[in-house]
C-alpha cells in the first residue's frame, strides 16, 4: 500500500515548516537584541574607561508642592560648600544640584541626553554619566560625549537656607 499525498498537503506541510523556522529565528533574534539592550544605556553598568571610579552623587530629598521643590541646606547637607553637588530625589522625578556660589545653586536633569541614563557621578565639577561617560557642567552643558545636547536646567532661588527648584 503506497500513500500519495496531494500537492495541496504538501505545500501545507512545507509552509509549516518555513513557519516554524520564522519563529525560532525571529526569536532568536529578539533574544539577542534584548541581551544587548540589558548590556547598554539602560543597565546602568558602566561602560566607559573609568567611570566605575568615579565617585558617586550623595542623595538628598525635598518637599514637593505643585512643580516647585524646596530643600533645606544646612551645616549637614552634602550641598553647604561651594563646588559640591548631590541628586535631589523627589516624586517629580531626580534633579542634580551644585552649589556654585555661597548664594547660587544650579539645578538639572539627572537624565543623560545620550541614552537617557541616569546620572549618578560627580568628578572634578563635572557629572558624569556612568553608562557611557558623558560628562557636564554643572550649567548642564555637554563637556565631553557621546552626549550632545545639554542637560535641561531648572530655575533655582536662595534665601540663606531653603533653596527652591522649579520644574
Amino acid at each position: 500500500m503506497t500513500i500519495t499525498r496531494q500537492p495541496e498537503e504538501l505545500l501545507t506541510e512545507e509552509l509549516r515548516h518555513t513557519r516554524r523556522q520564522f519563529c525560532t529565528y525571529t526569536c532568536q533574534a529578539v533574544s539577542l537584541l534584548a541581551a544587548g539592550t540589558l548590556a547598554g544605556c539602560g543597565s546602568g553598568s558602566p561602560t566607559s574607561p573609568g567611570s566605575a571610579s568615579v565617585p558617586q552623587l550623595p542623595t538628598i530629598s525635598g518637599s514637593v508642592t505643585g512643580r516647585t521643590i524646596t530643600v533645606t541646606v544646612d551645616a549637614a547637607s552634602p550641598v553647604t560648600n561651594v563646588g559640591s553637588a548631590a541628586m535631589l530625589q523627589t516624586s517629580l522625578g531626580r534633579v542634580l544640584l551644585a552649589r556654585t556660589d555661597a548664594n547660587a545653586f544650579t539645578a538639572v536633569t539627572a537624565t543623560c541626553t545620550h541614552q537617557s541614563c541616569t546620572i549618578t557621578g560627580f568628578e572634578d565639577d563635572e557629572y558624569v554619566c556612568p553608562c557611557h561617560g558623558s560628562r557636564f557642567a554643572t550649567s548642564g552643558a555637554v563637556r565631553n560625549g557621546p552626549a550632545s545636547r545639554a542637560l535641561q536646567q531648572f530655575p533655582t532661588t536662595f534665601d540663606g537656607t531653603v533653596l527652591t527648584v522649579s520644574v
